[in-house]
């Protein structure tokens, strides 16, 4: 009895550590070959509209009335660009999510004891490798991406952190405050040749973080009148700066946008886990290099949402994370196998430095690799 006891205590030990070992473990690989597609992209610029907190079916689904909650996003949706849900994963919070967003992996558990504020790990993101990047928004997120970044191209513009107040009367204003400074920055663009010059280059990235809805949600509850009209503000904020950008730029058609969101909520205000309310976000993009709108008569969902939303005749298309959304794209044949082909080897960079870290740390006559 004895040896049996110890014989089950070594094996729960096992496996309380393989916890660790597999969850606590970065996923992140350092030291591929950067590789690149040789085509020249649509866009020169692509804007990031991010929602916090955004739960997908309160986007798209109608009001009491019928009439669409976000009719700027709905009008993209039916007549300019591609649309469908973004599946997030646990945990859904919103650090880890803008990493999995911007930096294209999820963060793995260790953050957790550091609170997801700061860096545990260094990584990659589609913000390093810009020309240049401006953001807006919460501290809380912004900093995280230009932390550690060689190189002045990485610039944060950021409210005070006490602004974000979950018991606050009105926190709209941390969505109008964005989209104010972002208005503002443009303006002063036009009459300085150093900035005007910088946002005329190409690889160039906006990112608008938008933290009301998550605030309101949390302090009202997504089922409440205060969550819902965000959702609108948000709208009407979109289609400002959508509208300024275009005349900024001359409507030369380089600009790229997307909106989604980072994670979503319950219905008391929640989030963290894997409920549909938390991982189902919404996914719109729509100008250079997304295919336009189209129009179908079945679709391959068997949810109830497309009928529910009134979008049963517009192509709704998922996003998953690590796959290549290639039915997003409008551009050629050639182009798209260039896209997936480079992504294909990317993945073959990283099989390649973890088969070498795993042969160093493998005795010779354990080490059989694959053919």
């Amino acid at each position: 009895m004895l040896l049996f006891f110890i014989l089950g205590l070594l094996v729960h030990f096992v496996f309380f550590g393989s916890i660790f070992d597999i969850y606590f473990t970065s996923p992140l690989v350092h030291g591929m070959t950067p590789q690149f597609t040789p085509l020249p992209p649509p866009a020169k610029r692509l804007v990031l509209f991010v929602a916090d907190g955004l739960r997908a079916d309160t986007l798209y689904e109608l009001d009491e009335n019928g009439n669409p909650r976000a009719p700027f996003i709905r009008n993209i949706i039916m007549h300019e660009g591609s649309w469908g849900i973004s599946h997030t994963r646990v945990p859904t919070e919103s650090r880890p999510g803008h990493v999995a967003l911007i930096a294209g992996f999820y963060e793995d558990v260790s953050a957790v004891a550091k609170g997801w504020k700061e860096n545990p790990v260094g990584f990659d993101s589609l913000v390093n490798e810009s020309k240049y990047t401006w953001s807006w928004g919460s501290p809380d997120i912004l900093t995280m991406f230009a932390k550690g970044v060689g190189g002045d191209h990485i610039y944060t513009y950021s409210y005070d952190a006490e602004s974000e107040d979950f018991g606050a009367h009105d926190v709209t204003k941390l969505d109008t405050w964005v989209f104010d400074n972002v208005k503002e920055f443009f303006h002063a663009a036009r009459n300085n040749r150093s900035l005007f010059s910088k946002v005329n280059e190409e690889k160039i990235v906006f990112f608008l973080h938008l933290l009301g809805i998550d605030t309101n949600g949390h302090a009202h509850r997504p089922t409440s009148r205060e969550y819902k009209d965000n959702v609108k503000v948000v709208d009407d904020g979109i289609k400002e700066i959508v509208s300024m950008l275009e005349h900024f730029y001359g409507n030369d058609g380089k600009t790229a946008f997307i909106f989604t969101s980072d994670h979503g909520m319950t219905d008391w205000g929640f989030h963290g886990a894997g409920h549909p309310s938390e991982t189902l976000t919404p996914f719109v993009t729509w100008g250079a290099g997304i295919k336009y709108p189209q129009k179908v008569s079945a679709q391959k969902f068997d949810d109830a949402f497309l009928k529910e939303w009134k979008l049963e005749n517009w192509k709704r298309q998922d996003i998953h994370q690590g796959i290549l959304p290639v039915d997003y794209l409008n551009n050629t044949d050639l182009f798209k196998a260039e896209s997936m082909f480079t992504n294909a080897m990317q993945i073959l960079e990283q099989f390649k430095v973890k088969m070498t870290q795993k042969k160093e740390a493998t005795l010779p006559v354990f080490f059989t690799p694959f053919k």
